[in-house]
């Protein structure tokens, strides 16, 4: 029998970490397996971005029965609809446990791209207010690197995924290499100056993973639609269309979709030696590399290693310090309802129809903690009319409905959507569930995670501040309405990095302190979860994870 082949690197998730994971390390010279628990996607049969509702059987605006019925979860989320629910997991497969009093909406996709397929693709730098705000309020630890040595790999995902967006030169917001900025619509400038002028703040176009260039070989965004139902251009960053098509170009690259992983195999050693997976017919086997780096999304990844027992490791693989599972973080959002804003009424402008939101940065606590509330939070939102011809607002056909694109809009709208900063806390905490099994028989995870009172007062400020910058053309607010944790769908923590091996699982590097060939590089590393969206920082901490594993393979201390 012949031995099996060991790959320089066995990569377990497709996404964004994944992508940057397997572009890096190809690049390299590296041969890498990258493993996916779900298909690969055909977009002339998968994407609907071109796709009218009215070839749909229920036109778009329901989902069919069973699908709603069978996703309690999933269809909570605002992408879920039905052009897109083929993207997402189904929750009676992918079952998981709730204490009843403390929901958590988890979101998910199995497919090659995972949830780069449906993002929002707003993409925001940290700074080292983030990384270090722990010295500052004593809440959970510092991040073990600063802005300084994450920011040339800032610069090179950006360069390579293509971010649009405008400079503006806020220490708390680090500028970017950008592609040209999408225009800010009537209503958005209105606010822009208004709450410039009045509070200092800073409204700006949202720095987003959208092209308004075509880059290598990617056609620049125009505007078709919703960026939820696909993408047949590529001009939005999803890892198939960019960092996996350009690690396959290597000839490094081993692709394995429909492949599901139940746990890391470990060696005599005590070294990681592998992936044991389910394949599509239900077969098990193991995938065998010199060195393991999970990328499979933050609660997927830690329930991968939770599951990694031994004698050695009976707690989770690497686990001896016992924060494995711990720290579970999700951006606390509170929606603020739409308001009209009367001052446009009968204005015409299309700037709105773009894929991207503005971003209102953080503007709290800014120099030191708070009175009412630590750390902070920003906003994302967007003014638009409501004519006939907006995203918002379809309906009519033929001649009328072409004059009544022409037409002045009856109404503009301002809407606005507060993420905030989840202070990590020990009781925040996922487990292998002992009753529940998805739907390969493998153990679920039970999810206990509550806000707590630093993120409710943070909440009511959200609606004093979103009301007050209304206020200043005119609109007013409502809400706000603060979902279950995991609504953002911007979970990070639960395997978090540290300098100390005694409270963190990872070191700066994204690398186990105490299995030295294991990597975990998607947004379980977090050890705080700062309010800007968490992609951007995950694709820069993948790179730099990666450059260091070719460097200490090179060196043989792999």
């Amino acid at each position: 029998m012949s031995e099996p082949e060991v790959y320089d690197a066995v990569v377990v998730g497709s996404g964004a970490a994944g992508g940057w994971a397997a572009l890096k390390l190809t690049r390299a010279g590296l041969k890498v397996a990258v493993i996916e628990a779900g298909r690969k996607l055909d977009p002339a049969r998968d994407f609907t971005d071109h796709t009218p509702s009215s070839q749909l059987p229920l036109r778009g605006k329901a989902l069919p029965k069973t699908v709603r019925e069978g996703n309690p979860v999933q269809s909570q989320s605002y992408a879920f609809t039905e052009h897109t629910h083929q993207f997402f997991v189904s929750d009676k497969d992918q079952p998981y446990g709730t204490p009843a009093d403390r929901p958590f909406t988890w979101i998910r996709a199995r497919q090659v791209g995972g949830r780069t397929q449906t993002w929002g693709r707003v993409s925001l730098r940290f700074s080292d207010l983030d990384f270090k705000a722990a010295r500052r309020d004593g809440q959970g630890i510092d991040w073990p690197l600063s802005y300084a040595e994450l920011k040339p790999y800032y610069d090179e995902v950006e360069r390579f995924v293509g971010v649009s967006g405008q400079a503006e030169g806020l220490p708390q917001l680090p500028d970017g290499r950008f592609l040209p900025p999408m225009k800010l619509s009537c209503g958005e400038q209105l606010l822009r100056k208004a709450v410039k002028k009045k509070f200092g703040r800073t409204l700006t176009i949202a720095r987003a993973a959208v092209l308004t260039q075509d880059l290598e070989g990617r056609a620049k965004c125009h505007y078709c639609g919703p960026c939820e139902r696909g993408c047949v251009t590529g001009s939005y960053f999803s890892s198939p269309v960019s960092t996996l098509a350009a690690a396959a170009k290597t000839g490094n690259l081993t692709l394995l979709p429909d492949t599901v992983v139940s746990h890391v195999t470990e060696s005599d050693d005590g070294r990681a030696r592998g992936v044991m997976c389910l394949g599509a017919d239900g077969q098990s086997f193991e995938v065998r590399g010199r060195t393991v780096v999970l990328c499979a999304s933050t609660l997927e990844s830690t329930r991968i290693l939770l599951a990694s027992t031994s004698t050695r490791f009976p707690d989770g693989l690497g686990n001896r310090s016992g924060v494995l599972g711990h720290y579970l973080m999700d951006h606390v959002g509170a929606s603020v309802a739409m308001s009209v804003v009367p001052s446009l009424r009968g204005v015409k402008d299309s700037s709105g129809e773009r894929p991207t939101t503005f971003y209102i940065p953080r503007f709290q606590n800014l120099k030191g903690g708070g009175r009412d509330f630590l750390r902070g939070y920003g906003f994302q939102g967007a003014s638009h009319d409501c004519g006939p011809g907006s995203a918002f607002v379809s309906k009519g056909i033929g001649a009328g409905f072409k004059s009544a694109l022409k037409a002045p809009t009856p109404e503009w709208y301002v809407w606005l959507v507060g993420f905030g900063e989840c202070l990590p806390r020990a009781e925040n905490q996922v487990k292998l569930s002992r009753t529940l099994k998805d739907r390969h028989g493998l153990p679920s995870l039970d999810i206990d995670m509550r806000y707590g009172d630093n993120e409710s007062a943070m909440v009511k400020h959200m609606a004093v501040s979103a009301a007050e910058m209304l206020a200043t053309i005119g609109a007013e607010a409502a809400g706000p309405y603060a979902g279950p944790p995991g609504s953002s769908v911007h979970e990070t923590g639960t395997a978090r990095m540290g300098r100390d091996p005694k409270t963190s699982f990872l070191n700066a590097f994204n690398q186990s302190h105490e299995v030295k060939n294991l990597f975990v590089m998607d947004g379980a590393a977090f050890p705080s979860s700062p309010c800007q969206n968490p992609t951007l920082t995950i694709m820069a901490l993948a790179a730099r994870a990666s450059d260091h594993l070719v460097s200490e393979l090179k060196k043989k201390n792999l």
